[in-house]
């Protein structure tokens, strides 16, 4: 790791701050507009007046979503090495902190990296398919979480307000919920669009809605949050992501708690796993609806079984898909 160099950034939505380390000294501290274009400039900047090559210098910074766009867009270009982490990974990293600004951010993130090289996860970014679905359905969320909002304002109010403008304003919300119906209608469309121009993607929508349990929502959902199954090594990984591995919690002779999930998780993803375990919970018939009524019987908690239902899908899920291509792969060599 001789000469080598680590520029940790902070990033906000208008600015990015940037901190060049070399070991654990501060060369260059300096304060950039959040565009492709600035970032561009400031890295090329600091190669120039450092003398160092792309093989030299890490870029680490916080994954802050979509504020990391022209981060993202800027190394790509210039196609150096971006490391993009956990801001809670940062966050306990550093220890005990006092005060806070994006100064100081940017150096502790430059000495996350430094410590924390060996651990180092060079981003890749997902394919073109799998970033506009994520955008689609980051939308579509929203138009469904607002559509709800406007249903239980129908249901919840006609015993509340006068009649009169009750009947007003549901005319005015009813208006509203045809107008995001149909907007969803369409981001659904051009979503099964997207699917259907890729094979990899069809055939792993395919492969999933075959799941017992598994619906369309879930499995685009799946797709877009694995990137179509190339984040996660293996089920268990995912299910730590999304809050269903159960944890123990013990110290000494004086802590002994049940195994409890973590509420580190994705919720969305992990609402969605619920959802289907509790549908399969209600179901009259089938092999997960049979599990579930034998560890019932046998004293289990019913959310400890629906539970385990919801890291049944997704070990399901991972081993169709892993099993189909390893099966492809295998037809390929021969």
């Amino acid at each position: 790791m001789d000469k080598f160099y680590f520029i940790g950034i902070d990033v906000s939505k208008k600015k990015l701050d940037i901190c060049v380390m070399y070991g654990s000294k501060v060369l260059i501290e300096e304060q950039v507009t959040n565009s492709t274009k600035g970032v561009t400039q400031a890295i090329k900047h600091i190669k120039k007046e450092l003398d160092i090559t792309n093989d030299m210098f890490i870029i680490c910074a916080e994954h802050t979503g979509q504020y990391t766009y022209p981060l993202i867009c800027a190394t790509k270009a210039i196609d150096c090495k971006l490391w993009l982490e956990n801001p809670t990974q940062i966050k306990y990293s550093c220890g005990m902190t006092r005060g806070k600004n994006d100064k100081v951010d940017a150096r502790r993130i430059a000495t996350y990296a430094f410590r924390f090289f060996d651990k180092m996860k060079c981003y890749t970014r997902p394919s073109e398919a799998i970033i506009q679905l994520n955008q689609l359905q980051a939308e579509r969320s929203m138009y469904v979480t607002d559509l709800a909002k406007y249903k239980a304002i129908l249901t919840d109010q006609p015993d509340f307000i006068p009649k009169d403008i009750y009947i007003q304003k549901a005319k005015r919300i009813k208006v509203l919920m045809a107008s995001l119906q149909q907007a969803i209608s369409a981001l659904e469309k051009k979503m099964n669009e997207i699917i259907s121009t890729s094979e990899m993607l069809s055939r792993q929508m395919s492969l999933l809605t075959s799941i017992d349990g598994i619906g369309r929502v879930i499995a685009m959902n799946m797709i877009i949050a694995t990137e179509a199954f190339t984040r996660f090594e293996n089920a268990r990984q995912f299910c730590c992501y999304a809050g269903v591995a159960p944890f123990s919690y013990t110290s000494g002779s004086s802590l002994r708690s049940q195994n409890r999930v973590s509420l580190r998780a994705d919720k969305s993803i992990k609402s969605l796993l619920h959802l289907a375990a509790v549908a399969i919970a209600h179901r009259k018939d089938g092999e997960l609806k049979e599990y579930f009524l034998r560890k019932v019987e046998e004293g289990k908690n019913k959310m400890t079984v629906i539970n385990a239902i919801r890291a049944k899908l997704v070990s399901r899920m991972f081993s169709v898909i892993n099993l189909k291509s390893a099966v492809k792969f295998s037809t390929t060599l021969k």
